[in-house]
């Protein structure tokens, strides 16, 4: 059974950086695209960013492109997230997950994380 789990989150001020952190165990890594999404107060889960298997190509929701950036560790069966330029609107809990096809819409994915909180303050 795939389990995976994110931990990196917290409470920091705009402007600051954090990096997540997604570990799966229980399967062969290599085979999944790894996503972030992202969910705040009240508001439906969002997708934040994609990495293909190898880490050859990402994407990322328009939000974000040129602040955060997805990688992976294939040999440490993690994928990041750094998160810089932070700002009050990036809070919500950020979930990790594994998928086979990839892409922007959740029901694509199938294995996923507990969520980290991150909190942004102004």
């Amino acid at each position: 059974q795939v389990q995976v789990v994110e931990s990196g989150g917290g409470l920091v001020q705009a402007g600051r950086s954090l990096r997540l952190t997604c570990t799966v165990s229980g399967g062969t890594f290599s085979n999944f695209v790894m996503g972030w999404f992202r969910q705040a107060p009240g508001k439906g889960r969002e997708f934040v960013a994609e990495i293909s298997r190898r880490g050859v190509n990402s994407d990322y929701t328009n939000s974000v492109k040129g602040r955060f950036t997805i990688s992976r560790d294939n040999a440490k069966n993690t994928v990041y997230l750094q998160m810089n330029s932070l700002k009050p609107e990036d809070t919500a809990v950020y979930y990790c997950a594994t998928s086979s096809l990839g892409g922007p819409h959740p029901h694509r994915y199938y294995d996923w994380g507990q969520g980290t909180q991150v909190t942004v303050s102004s």
